[in-house]
């Protein structure tokens, strides 16, 4: 089953949250790049004070093994570890393709 897992950085903005994808190689306009084995899902934003990143992933494990990566890259970057970190099962993960009905 695979695993949700929410991050908040507090302080952080889009233009630190550019810079982590840029050190990983990864176009956070395209989605194109070099993403982490077993990372299903990414989505990410701007919250009151800070950033949320929220992923589905097909283990727990590999998102310590993506760690190998990441954590380097949000030191290079200046972000400090996130204030949340929660993990959840996940019941179901869809990614339809409906078109609006508001365009």
């Amino acid at each position: 089953m695979s695993e949700l897992l929410i991050l908040e950085f507090e302080g952080v903005g889009e233009a630190d949250y550019d810079k982590v994808n840029l050190i990983l190689g990864i176009d956070s306009v395209t989605g194109e790049g070099d993403w982490p084995a077993g990372l299903i899902s990414h989505t990410a934003g701007p919250i009151e004070d800070g950033w949320r990143v929220i992923e589905v992933w097909e283990s727990q494990e590999d998102q310590e093994a993506a760690m190998g990566r990441l954590g380097p890259a949000l030191q290079q970057s200046g972000v400090k570890p996130p204030r949340r970190a929660e993990w959840s099962k996940v019941k179901a993960h869809h990614t339809p393709r409906k078109a609006s009905s508001k365009v």
